[in-house]
């Protein structure tokens, strides 16, 4: 029994490194001032993934993440842990797209996938914090959907359906859901496995165009140019909004009805301090005190 799973990850700005340069004056995010890394709760996401391949032989995970050309680094990244292949959206008319273009633009690249039985993404990504994504792409594809995942417990094709037990207030819930089927995996589910060195040096040449053209942009032949042509699977596809037959009105800032009217920089700064040691006395203290002024209870 084998299954076809996509995994929906972004490569998204460090926020702990979130400087007076992070935004745009239009109220996007200055990619550019800021280190890219994977973001965190897609990685849950990808393990899911891929303990369903280690449990299901056959199992292909293809990785699927829309971005600027340096984002073929999250379908290198997936590959080095066990992915399979993957797709990268780029095309400056995704670009300031808001949870609702973007959720647009990867279900028209879902589609032109077309053979699917899972699509599993993190709960949110780091830069937006809403978690809208993953249902909206569900919405749009008419699928089934769960969100707030901590584990796959079990997928059985043959029924098809899947078991998965999700997060909720209060507690956890074991829930089953038909196939296919879109979940979102919170960051306290399982951690990614780390890379795998032979996947490692089997892909670290794994380029998309964009990548290959800044190598070259100034005649230089690309470097292991034959190795493209030996190694396919090296090549990473990139699709365009004409690729996926997208919308360009439904694309990038011209479908987001999303806009940011104003930025603040709000700095907190304490007005008095106490030093405290270690004693019971002074911690009783200082817990009586926030009670008291409702800080805590």
């Amino acid at each position: 029994m084998s299954l076809k799973i996509v995994v929906l990850a972004k490569q998204v700005p460090d926020t702990r490194n979130v400087g007076k340069d992070a935004m745009k004056a239009d109220g996007t995010i200055n990619r550019a001032a800021l280190p890219a890394i994977f973001n965190p709760e897609d990685l849950n996401a990808l393990e899911q993934a891929l303990r369903l391949k280690d449990k299901h032989p056959g199992t292909t995970v293809t990785m699927l993440t829309m971005g600027p050309g340096r984002a073929a680094e999250i379908i290198r990244e997936g590959l080095y842990r066990g992915a399979d292949g993957g797709y990268l959206l780029t095309d400056r008319a995704f670009a300031g797209a808001d949870t609702l273009a973007t959720s647009y633009a990867l279900a028209t690249a879902i589609r032109k996938i077309g053979e699917y039985d899972l699509i599993i993404g993190g709960r949110q990504a780091i830069d937006g914090d809403t978690a809208q994504v993953g249902p909206q792409v569900a919405e749009k594809l008419g699928l089934a959907q769960v969100t707030y995942a901590e584990e796959i417990i079990s997928v059985d094709e043959a029924a098809r359906k899947a078991l998965i037990r999700r997060h909720i207030d209060g507690g956890v819930e074991t829930v089953e859901a038909p196939l296919p089927l879109v979940i979102t995996v919170n960051g306290s589910a399982a951690p990614c496995r780390p890379r795998n060195a032979k996947l490692v040096m089997k892909y670290k040449r794994a380029m998309g165009g964009q990548e290959k053209a800044a190598l070259t942009q100034d005649g230089t032949p690309l470097p292991y140019d034959s190795l493209y042509q030996q190694r396919p699977y090296l090549n990473i596809t990139e699709w365009s909004v004409a690729d996926v037959d997208g919308d360009l009105a439904q694309c990038g800032l011209s479908g987001s009805p999303t806009k940011v009217k104003t930025i603040q920089n709000i700095s907190f700064q304490a007005k008095e301090s106490k030093t405290l040691t270690g004693s019971d006395a002074d911690i009783e203290g200082l817990i009586t005190e926030l009670i008291a002024n409702h800080t805590i209870g």
